[in-house]
């Protein structure tokens, strides 16, 4: 069984779907929320130390074989500066393409918004994966593709220094937004007449008898147009609840936050994590 080394852990995506096809040996994640809401769900506390310092000793006396990483997506998304590894957010992820130069794993599995393939960071990947001889495989993917009612696609990356398996990709009709939704509803969450007034023009407005939701970023708390979609009832327009987000992520109905975690940064947890049975799929590359 693999032992592996869950990096940028966030709320245990990778973990999630792993689904038995290893042990996770450790995780790496430098936010409290995350970090409380990884050991509420898994029982296992993630290590808070920042990446872009951290010692190559401290992963290799794990003994992990195989490494899965989520790095921040801000220097390649489509709203962001596009400044990919000048960004500071990168400072992680360059250590981590030095570690692995250093002590390659036998396998990588990465996860990132759409605009990674192709940019500076995505050449030195696959750079340092070349020059070590690994098999690599690249894919775009979207939850709509696994039977999820939810835009959301990403760039995925495998590599291994064993060939890779091809799994088929499965062929479903997506469910409709109705049955990932909470009953009862949470009142709160309906906007206010002033609010949609103002944001109402650009927001993107879905219906429980629809097949399709927005992807809902880090921001949707905050932010209205360009966050994700808002849910129109005959009781007015309201947004996701956390929960219900969760469902479209394919996260189980075991999933929770912490109680005293507040909805802002429960949608930021969200926003920043994975597509459970995308990446569960993409985890069987490396199976032989």
């Amino acid at each position: 069984m693999r032992k592996v080394l869950e990096l940028f852990s966030g709320l245990g995506g990778w973990r999630f779907a792993l689904a038995g096809r290893g042990t996770v040996a450790a995780a790496f994640d430098i936010s409290p929320a995350a970090n409380a809401t990884y050991e509420l769900n898994h029982g296992h506390k993630p290590f808070a130390h920042e990446l872009a310092t951290l010692p190559f000793e401290r992963l290799l006396e794990h003994q992990a074989d195989t490494w899965v990483m989520s790095p921040p997506c801000q220097p390649f998304c489509r709203m962001g500066n596009h400044h990919g590894l000048e960004d500071p957010r990168s400072r992680a992820f360059l250590h981590l393409l030095d570690l692995l130069d250093q002590h390659p794993p036998e396998s990588l599995v990465l996860e990132n918004v759409e605009g990674f393939q192709g940019s500076d960071a995505h050449d030195r990947l696959a750079m340092v994966l070349d020059h070590h001889g690994f098999h690599r495989v690249e894919h775009r993917l979207c939850p709509t593709r696994f039977g999820l009612p939810n835009q959301r696609p990403r760039f995925f990356l495998v590599a291994s220094r064993r060939p890779l398996t091809q799994p088929s990709l499965p062929a479903f009709t997506p469910q409709a937004v109705a049955e990932y939704l909470d009953e009862p509803e949470d009142p709160s969450l309906y906007l206010e007449e002033g609010q949609l007034a103002k944001h109402k023009p650009g927001l993107d407005l879905v219906r429980g008898e629809g097949f399709r939701t927005a992807c809902f970023i880090g921001g949707y708390g905050r932010r209205y147009v360009g966050s994700g979609s808002f849910l129109v009832t005959d009781r007015g327009v309201r947004r996701f609840s956390p929960t219900e987000v969760a469902r479209l992520l394919g996260l189980p109905e075991s999933f929770r936050f912490p109680e005293n975690l507040p909805l802002e940064k429960r949608y930021k947890l969200l926003g920043n994590g994975l597509s459970i049975p995308v990446a569960r799929w993409v985890l069987g590359h490396l199976e032989s």
